[in-house]
């Protein structure tokens, strides 16, 4: 990913108000179409201009082809609140994340994510790289909002687990690992979004820990169809099953590897 600043003159006169509820406005809208990622975005004021600091997927996220009519919209707000269009710098890359996915057209996609990622929850199936959302065509709305709603929502299920320090743990585990449960719904619903409007493979992702040994955890059948889904190797050393039909994907438990 990468460090971008992006930097808003004043035209007019404005109060700070204005320009922080339309700054915001704007950075709402590339969130939720996969322009840059992550919770928090730091904007100071210096010398009559704003600068808000974002990470972005690639080098390339923030060019006008890829605003959502969201996007184009907030950038029309700007105005309004006597605010330029923002100028766009790239400081460079993040050396701590990941890069980007560069396949032109990927053969399939995997829905996973963890607590202590930032970058986009849809990964490539050729190389696993995340896929900078804008990439392919909005999942509703316009953007990928449900989307990005699912993986904050899968990484604070999985923060609680990790840490285990409440009667919250188990539930929250429950809705990562269960084929059962709302979470699993929901994503579900999303990779059949993605893999129709694509017309490529979405595998989602069920995280597994626990079981009695290793013996009966390589045993272990399909959740949703009870078939056979152990891989001969590993999946990116990470997916030790992978259903066709049922398009899941999972790892032998994290208490036996």
């Amino acid at each position: 990913m990468f460090v971008v600043d992006l930097t808003f003159d004043c035209y007019q006169d404005t109060t700070l108000e204005k320009a922080e509820q339309a700054i915001n406005r704007l950075v709402n809208a590339l969130r939720f179409n996969g322009q840059i990622m992550g919770e928090e975005f730091p904007t100071v004021l210096k010398d009559g201009y704003f600068i808000t600091r974002v990470m972005c997927p690639n080098e390339d996220a923030m060019h006008p082809l890829n605003n959502s009519p969201f996007v184009k919209h907030s950038i029309e707000q700007l105005h309004s609140a006597g605010l330029l269009a923002p100028k766009v710098k790239i400081i460079g890359q993040d050396i701590h994340s990941n890069g980007s996915d560069c396949c032109a057209e990927p053969s399939s996609y995997i829905l996973y994510t963890t607590y202590v990622h930032t970058c986009s929850p849809l990964y490539c199936g050729d190389d696993f790289l995340p896929v900078p959302l804008f990439r392919i065509p909005a999942i509703a709305n316009g953007d990928y909002k449900t989307l990005i709603k699912w993986q904050e929502d899968w990484q604070a299920c999985d923060q609680i687990q990790i840490n285990g320090a409440t009667r919250c743990e188990f539930p929250a585990l429950e809705e990562i690992s269960s084929i059962k449960s709302d979470l699993f719904r929901r994503g579900k619903d999303i990779t059949k979004r993605i893999s129709f409007l694509t017309k490529k493979p979405v595998y989602y992702y069920i995280y597994r820990v626990g079981g009695t040994d290793k013996t009966s955890e390589l045993e272990r059948k399909c959740p949703s169809c009870n078939g056979d889904w152990r891989l001969p190797e590993s999946w990116f050393g990470l997916f030790d099953f992978r259903c066709e039909p049922c398009a899941l994907v999972s790892n032998i438990s994290w208490d036996f590897q």
